[in-house]
């Protein structure tokens, strides 16, 4: 009798974390979350594999490439980056509103104002990471960081409001949000006074949060709110 052949296994994909950054924009030569995908691209934490892509700064661009990100990596968890200049900390935005309102035109040359995101769709979406959870763990490391009720109306409130929408319209297994980063040191050398952060900083309390995340299934139960 001949031997009996073992079926082929197929292979377990690993889980993911889709982690999205943005190019230069309004002038500068650089951006942080850029550098901080690059550096966590390909990276594991907590036994899912960091998927890093990095957008353009353009408000045409961002649906069809989240849209086609978030179907072919299928990610557990989704975190989008974005540069806040003038901010000394991380901050975890926890509201994507539905509006655009550009106060710089965007890399493609487009202002749009008082806009919506998506036609339709509703005013606002909350964050679905454990924003609290994540703010602790990084004061844990002594990484600054603060919550934030306002990702601005430009090209990183309008990715936060699409990935939103995207996860609570055909992904609802996979949970998300956005934190912005402060300035890199070299691009405060000419703007005395202005804060900024180290890149390594930056990138270990991303990777922080992402694993804080992927173990926090419900968030702390604790004030975090502000009096204005």
């Amino acid at each position: 009798m001949a031997p009996r052949q073992a079926k082929a296994r197929t292979p377990v994909r690993q889980p993911r974390v889709l982690l999205t950054g943005f190019e230069p924009f309004d002038g500068e030569h650089a951006n942080p979350s850029q550098q901080i995908v690059e550096q966590l691209d390909g990276r594991t934490i907590a036994g899912h594999r960091i998927v890093g892509a990095v957008l353009p700064v353009t408000f045409a661009q961002t649906q069809p490439l989240l849209q086609q990100l978030l179907e072919r990596h299928r990610p557990r968890l989704a975190i989008a980056l974005g540069q806040a200049g003038g901010r000394a900390e991380l901050s975890l935005e926890r509201v994507a509103i539905n509006l655009v309102d550009a106060r710089i035109a965007d890399n493609g040359g487009a202002q749009p104002v008082d806009q919506p995101v998506i036609a339709g769709a509703p005013p606002a979406y909350f964050s679905s990471l454990p924003v609290k959870a994540i703010l602790a763990a990084l004061r844990d490391r002594a990484i600054p960081a603060a919550l934030s009720l306002s990702a601005g109306s430009y090209v990183c409130n309008q990715v936060f409001y699409l990935l939103a929408h995207l996860l609570a319209t055909a992904h609802p297994d996979t949970r998300g949000g956005f934190i912005h980063v402060p300035w890199l040191p070299a691009q405060v050398a000419a703007r005395p006074g202005q804060p900024s952060m180290a890149l390594a900083t930056m990138t270990d309390g991303v990777a922080t949060a992402i694993a804080c995340a992927l173990a926090t299934e419900q968030d702390l139960h604790v004030p975090g709110g502000s009096t204005h």
